[in-house]
């Protein structure tokens, strides 16, 4: 698991839901998102790791390997 620390941003793969390295987030644009730390919750939403925006519930079950449910 990645390590967090500081202020700045937390990197997590849509494939597998857990956080990992800036280094990975790099080599893995498409299936990885950039969370700021301390950002809040968005009630649970899901988002595209592709675009970044949110994405119906629809959308998230038709594209499970590059959509995170946000919390």
């Amino acid at each position: 698991m990645a390590k967090s620390g500081g202020s700045g941003k937390n990197y997590r793969s849509a494939k597998s839901g857990q956080f990992v390295t800036k280094k990975f987030a790099n080599s893995h644009p498409v299936t990885t998102l950039g969370e700021t730390r301390g950002g809040g919750s968005t009630g649970g939403t899901h988002r595209s790791s592709r675009t970044g925006k949110f994405v119906t519930d629809g959308y998230a079950k038709k594209h499970p390997s590059t959509t995170i449910k946000d919390s």
